[in-house]
C-alpha cells in the first residue's frame, strides 16, 4: 500500500497524544499519522494521490 503522494511527497509523520495525569509525570503516547490518499485518475492512469493534490488538479 501506497503510503506517500507520488505528485507532492507527502508521507507520513509521528505525533503525540498527550495524557492530562496530575503531578510532574508527563507521558505521551506516539503514534504514526498518515497522508489521506485517494484513488484518482492522472494522466490517464490510476494513482493514490493525497486530497490536497486533488484539489489542486481540479482547480487546473
Amino acid at each position: 500500500m501506497a503510503t506517500r503522494c507520488p505528485l507532492c511527497g507527502k508521507k507520513s509523520m509521528m505525533a503525540n497524544k498527550r495524557k492530562l495525569l496530575r503531578g510532574h509525570y508527563n507521558p505521551v503516547n506516539r503514534y504514526r499519522k498518515y497522508p489521506n490518499l485517494q484513488w484518482a485518475k492522472v494522466n490517464g492512469r490510476r494513482v493514490k494521490i493525497c486530497t490536497s493534490c486533488i484539489k489542486k488538479q481540479s482547480k487546473i
